[in-house]
Parts: C-alpha cells; structure tokens; sequence
C-alpha cells in the first residue's frame, strides 16, 4: 500500500512545498551559478529512472566546461569550481530535482539515479534498483554515499527495494539531514565525485 500509493502522494506533496520553501534560495544560487558559468546554471542529464526508462535529470551546476587540447572535457576535479564545490558540499545542487520529484521522475527516497552508459554494464542483481523511482536521497547515500564501492552501493540499493517503507524513508530522511550537516561521503578519496562504473 504505502510503496505503491502513498509514497507518490507524499512525494508530491512534500515536494512541492519544499521547491515552494527553497524558493528563494533556489534563485539566489540560480543567479550566482549563471553569472559564474557565464550562462546557463543548470546541469542536465539522461538518467535512467523506474524500469529503466530514461529521464533529465535537473541538478545546478558545479562544474565549468573546460576542455583538453583534443575538445574533451577535464576531469571532475579540475573543472569543479570553487563556489560549485561549496554548492556540492551543502547539497544545494540537488533541490532542483524536486522538479523532477514533483513531475514524477524520481521519489524523495531511492536508489540514486546513475548514468545511462551503466545500463549494460549490470548484473540481474543490479539491474533489480530499477524497481523503484530513483530519489534525491536514499540508503546508500547515508550509509557512505561517494565514499563506498560500487558493490556495496548496489547492495544498499537493493536492500531499500526489498525494504521499502515509511518508518524506512523516515529513517533516511533524518539521516539525510545529518549527514548534510556534517557533508560526510561527498567524494571518493582522490576523487572531486566518485570513479565510473566499469562493469562486474
């Protein structure tokens, strides 16, 4: 019942209030990123959501376009910008996708959504953290976030699918808001993000 019924309802209904909250300081943050990237302060990207099914993902945007002498882009950590990583640290580039939330392409809670490229590269195992919407928030991103293997990552997202329910996504929240508070797990060591999925 609450899977299937009322995660949606309170998903809608927490997201819009909180984008309607945050307001204010999503167009603060909006203004600051637009007059640093020189123009466009959003990020958008193909993810895939529920079953698969590929979404735009809405996130600011915390890194430049800087690219190598052969037109590719830099790594992570060098085309991260100092008020970007600040951005990261505090999680404000994530409250853009309470648009995605309220449109009904992600949950609050769930298996974050990862890159369309990884869809081939998963197991039957793996490929089961597509049996829910993907969240803005979920079990592996309080228990390590960026800082966990990829193994353990899909282990956690699993273990929410076959455990998903309110005094869980409860538990995630306040968790959430913790680990925020005290911007733990945000990068791999040596990483500015996390390392690529290269497959099992």
């Amino acid at each position: 019942m609450y899977k299937l019924y009322c995660k949606r309802l309170i998903d809608i209904v927490i997201g819009f209030l909180a984008l309607l909250f945050l307001s204010p300081l999503l167009i603060i943050v909006g203004v600051l990123l637009f007059i640093i990237n020189k123009g466009n302060p959003f990020f958008f990207q193909k993810r895939p959501g529920k079953k698969g099914i590929v979404f735009s993902i809405i996130k600011f945007k915390t890194m430049n376009d800087k690219k190598d002498n052969t037109g590719n882009l830099l790594p992570d950590a060098e085309r991260m910008t100092k008020v970007g990583s600040l951005i990261r640290k505090t999680s404000l580039d994530e409250i853009p996708q309470l648009i995605n939330v309220i449109k009904g392409d992600m949950s609050l809670i769930g298996p974050r959504p990862l890159l369309v490229q990884y869809l081939d590269l998963y197991n039957d195992f793996q490929k089961r953290r597509h049996e829910v919407r993907p969240g803005i928030t979920g079990w592996a991103q309080v228990n390590g976030r960026n800082a966990i293997s990829w193994e353990q990552k899909f282990q956690y997202d699993v273990w929410y699918v076959d455990n998903c329910n309110f005094s869980t996504d409860v538990k995630i929240i306040f968790k959430t808001i913790k680990k925020v508070f005290l911007r733990d797990g945000i990068t791999m060591e040596g990483q500015a993000t996390t390392e690529f999925f290269k497959g099992n």
